[in-house]
């Protein structure tokens, strides 16, 4: 049964994908996929997405050129979700770090604390 076929797309045509490290698992972020974007990247080898702001699939990486190539693509046990794994170029986030998860919760404080280094200055052209 084709790939299309077993997801399970919620009531807006979307499936969550988080896109992982291929090398180090580390997760780089979450986005979301339509039938389009799952289509583009399988065919293409790089991830696309379902922007929801924008409205529209695009490349990952589209305007700042950090491209995701995909190394293995995977469903979870009921299809309702994806992790996809990648060769990741540059950094992941838009906000200049290699992941979007670049801060962690601290307990003692109730605050979010960043872990990260910013990798790019995402004020900057390239």
């Amino acid at each position: 049964m084709p790939l299309e076929d077993v997801l399970r797309f919620d009531d807006k045509g979307l499936i969550p994908a988080i896109i992982f490290d291929s090398e180090t698992r580390e997760p780089l972020t979450l986005c979301y996929m339509d039938r389009e974007a799952l289509r583009q990247t399988l065919v293409t080898g790089q991830v696309h997405v379902f922007r929801r702001s924008k409205g529209r699939v695009m490349l990952k990486g589209e305007t700042s050129g950090h491209t995701q190539h995909v190394v293995g693509l995977f469903a979870d046990c009921e299809g309702n979700s994806l992790a996809i794994q990648v060769e990741q170029k540059v950094a992941a986030c838009h906000a200049g770090y290699y992941t979007c998860y670049y801060r962690r919760y601290n307990p003692q404080t109730d605050q979010l604390e960043t872990v990260g280094k910013p990798v790019f200055d995402p004020g900057k052209v390239y």
